[in-house]
């Protein structure tokens, strides 16, 4: 944006990391969307400008979803088996509710956190 400093850009340039990671703020300014849907990034910052099409969350993303909610979730279908010892078709319904809506959010979360740390340590493309 032409140079200037923006008014809604904090000290330092760089928003707080919760207010980015958990409600997809932009990571320079922390007020405008980070996310156009649900995993896509928007092309700038609606607020401050800041161009976004650079980023690269490459697949962390996606790994921190695997590892995360896939220990969780065999941990939780052990627990839910030997303690409760449900019929198979509870399985069947139980997790796919759990781990659609999980992976989401963690991707979403993920993805939002490298582009900050990205922004935040001055990565070749979000310069």
């Amino acid at each position: 944006m032409n140079g200037e400093p923006t008014p809604s850009a904090p000290a330092g340039g760089v928003a707080p990391f919760p207010r980015v990671a958990l409600a997809g703020r932009c990571p320079r300014c922390g007020q405008g969307a980070l996310f156009r849907g649900l995993l896509d990034v928007a092309p700038s910052c609606t607020v401050c400008g800041l161009d976004l099409s650079q980023q690269d969350a490459g697949d962390g993303p996606a790994v921190a979803a695997i590892f995360l909610l896939g220990a969780l979730t065999v941990i939780g279908a052990f627990l839910v088996e030997f303690r409760l010892e449900p019929p198979f078709w509870v399985h069947l319904v139980l997790w796919p509710l759990v781990l659609l809506p999980g992976s989401v959010l963690t991707m979403r979360i993920a993805k939002a956190a490298l582009i900050w740390a990205q922004w935040r340590h001055r990565a070749a493309g979000m310069r």
